[in-house]
Formats: structure tokens, C-alpha cells, sequence
């Protein structure tokens, strides 16, 4: 998985094409007992690719390529080999289907959120870096992908199941931090519910799509500082407590 700053959509058409391509062993010669892989060997043997996750790996590029308003069902699954009834039998709804796409780099972002809530690192230090870190994804996103970071934003607009989901695994992991500051007491903070309310609130221009999206044509450097200075403003409230 690439780092902040470089993401791109985890998935591609030969990823999950490649089948099993075990030798055939000449039956004259095969032994009583068949062999078993061990170690290295067992684990390079590959296996099918489910169906639903060819037809992601299919809308993947299809997305890339065409862009979210361009991209049909019944093209995903002519590609796939299979009528676009069959398809829904995987996904509900084409928007299922982008959804599904988009889901697998909020996965990988979540788990890089993780990764910083769970650090050694002190409480106020880690707000930092996650806001950060949320913000940088979110806006390389949309210089990068932007047919993804589209789809990304459709969601959160229409509160769709992914974006609601992404939204409590944010919430969840703030959450963690908060609490971990006060019980450490590097924050002074003790309503948590305010406490949480404040992270989000205030950085909501550099951390929610439709704000980022707004804030397209704005220099990076420039936002760069006004996000230093909103994320100081925090850690100084969540250390007093005064909010």
C-alpha cells in the first residue's frame, strides 16, 4: 500500500485475472500419496478470483478511464462476461457497485488512521497527525484520482451506506485519542462528546469532501498553513479545556 500523497486505486484488471497455474505432473510418474506444498511454495500457489471481485476490478478501470457518470453496468458486465442482471446479483445498484471501488481506499486510508491513533506517540501529537494525514489523503485524492474522489463526494453527499460507515470508523478512532488524552491528562478536557465535536468542527474546510472539493483552485501551501494553524487552535483547546 503506497503512503499519503500517493495513492492510487488499489486494484487492477490483471491482479485479480491471474488463476492458478499449477504443473501438470505426468500420471505414469505421480507417487502413491500425493505431495503436499509446504512453506514458500504453498503460499505462491493462487487462487480463482471470486466473481464480485473481478466485476470491482472491471469498474475500477472502467472508472478511471470513463468517469463516474460514464460508467454503465451493462458494460462492466459484458467485460465480465455475464448479463447485467447477474451483475446485480453482487451489487444492488450501479452506485453500490462505484461504492464498493471507493470503499477499498477508504479501507486502506482507516487503516492508515489506525495505524496513528494506535502510535506511542502523546495524545495531542497524534490529533495532529491525523488531521493531517486525513486532510493530505482526501485533497492528493482529488489531484489524483478524481473520478474516485467523485464518487467519494457523491456518497457523502447522499449519505450513502459507505460514507456513513466511513464517518463512524472516523468518529471511532478520534474517539480513541480523545480518550487516551484524558486518561493520560495531557488534555484537560472532560466532556468527551465536546471534546470530539471540536476536533471535527473545526477542521471540517480540510477534512470533509464537498469543503476540500470547494477549496480546489486554492494554493496548497496556503492551506497547508491555515490547517496548521486550526490544528494548534485544537490541541490548545483540547489541553485546557476550553471550549
Amino acid at each position: 500500500m503506497l503512503p499519503y500523497g500517493s495513492f492510487t486505486i488499489p486494484v487492477t484488471l490483471a491482479e485479480c485475472e491471474r488463476e492458478a497455474n499449477d504443473p501438470v505432473s505426468d500420471p505414469r510418474a505421480a507417487p502413491s500419496r500425493p505431495s503436499r506444498l509446504t512453506g514458500p511454495a504453498a503460499r505462491a500457489r493462487s487462487t480463482p478470483v471470486s466473481t464480485d471481485a473481478r466485476l470491482l476490478a472491471i469498474a475500477t478501470e472502467h472508472l478511471t478511464r470513463l468517469g463516474p457518470k460514464r460508467v454503465t453496468v451493462v458494460a462492466v458486465a459484458a467485460e465480465a462476461g455475464m448479463t447485467h442482471a447477474n451483475v446485480y446479483r453482487y451489487f444492488p445498484s450501479k452506485d453500490a457497485l462505484l461504492d464498493a471501488v471507493a470503499g477499498r481506499w477508504l479501507r486502506d486510508l482507516e487503516t492508515e488512521l489506525a495505524g496513528i491513533a494506535d502510535a506511542p506517540d502523546p495524545a495531542d501529537d497524534k490529533i495532529e497527525r491525523f488531521v493531517s494525514a486525513l486532510a493530505s489523503a482526501q485533497s492528493e485524492m482529488l489531484t489524483r484520482e478524481p473520478n474516485l474522489f467523485a464518487v467519494h463526494l457523491d456518497a457523502t453527499v447522499a449519505s450513502r451506506p459507505i460514507a456513513r460507515r466511513h464517518r463512524v470508523r472516523l468518529r471511532a478512532l478520534v474517539e480513541r485519542v480523545v480518550e487516551e488524552g484524558i486518561g493520560t491528562g495531557v488534555f484537560a478536557a472532560r466532556d468527551r462528546e465536546r471534546a470530539i465535536a471540536v476536533i471535527f468542527d473545526a477542521s471540517y474546510r480540510f477534512t470533509h469532501p464537498v469543503a476540500i472539493q470547494h477549496d480546489a483552485d486554492v494554493p496548497r501551501d496556503l492551506l497547508d498553513a491555515r490547517l496548521g494553524a486550526v490544528i494548534q487552535s485544537i490541541q490548545r483547546a483540547l489541553r485546557t479545556g476550553t471550549f
